[in-house]
């Protein structure tokens, strides 16, 4: 299966390709909301993956040229924010439905197959014929809105507020001595955020993916006084 979206001033959409030992299968999205790049990536894939399983395929190879949505889901690559681990999870609901699944990068040249679809209702060109053509009128995620509530006056208690906890500890504790939280789903992220930081000469930096630069992790009070 091959995926890919396209975004411009007219709008956006999504390509699905299905490479078949019978028949490939085309498929075409219309995306009928504001979406970022990342969001319409992971919308493609996701209903790429549920074609796939109302096709009964239970053995798939998934190829997409966003490195984003292909390292998240390959667990290379920590969350960017809560809506990509939304679409992460719901996607990994749809997993257990495959005997076999494989996520892999490919460069945008590679992704010709899906490049064309994703492409038609972007650019507001006419519909091939043998392609098949759907709407999203919603995101296929809900993002969870926590809201707080607030108690009558008489219950209310003044309180000194207590010091911001140091979040760069648990990553420091990771790797001097291995320690992660009892949670498995925390020391999964812990794991997965710590494959991009060192330590300098005691200070917990980062390292950028691409350029190699170690940068500085400070606290959340040095970096208010940065920006003040």
């Amino acid at each position: 299966m091959y995926f890919d979206s396209a975004l411009n001033i007219n709008g956006t959409s999504a390509g699905i390709l299905f490479i078949t030992p019978t028949k490939d299968k085309l498929c075409f999205l219309w995306i009928h909301f504001l979406a970022s790049n990342n969001a319409a990536e992971y919308e493609a894939c996701l209903h790429g993956l549920r074609i796939a399983v109302e096709l009964g395929v239970k053995r798939l190879m998934v190829y997409g040229d966003s490195a984003l949505v292909i390292n998240q889901l390959n667990k290379d690559w920590s969350y960017s924010s809560e809506k990509m681990d939304a679409y992460c999870a719901e996607i990994r609901k749809l997993e257990g439905k495959f005997y076999s699944i494989e996520y892999h990068h490919v460069v945008r040249d590679q992704n010709q197959p899906a490049d064309p679809l994703s492409k038609i209702g972007s650019s507001r060109a006419v519909v091939l014929p043998g392609v098949f053509v759907q709407d999203l009128l919603a995101p296929s995620i809900i993002e969870e809105k926590v809201v707080e509530e607030i108690p009558p006056a008489e219950h209310l208690i003044l309180a000194v507020p207590s010091p911001v906890a140091d979040w760069r500890e648990q990553f420091i504790k990771y790797l001097t001595s291995a320690n992660v939280p009892t949670d498995k789903t925390k020391t999964e992220h812990l794991i997965h955020q710590s494959k991009h930081c060192v330590l300098a000469d005691g200070n917990l930096m980062r390292k950028s993916a691409k350029e190699g630069i170690l940068q500085k992790c400070i606290t959340q009070d040095e970096g208010g006084k940065a920006i003040s």
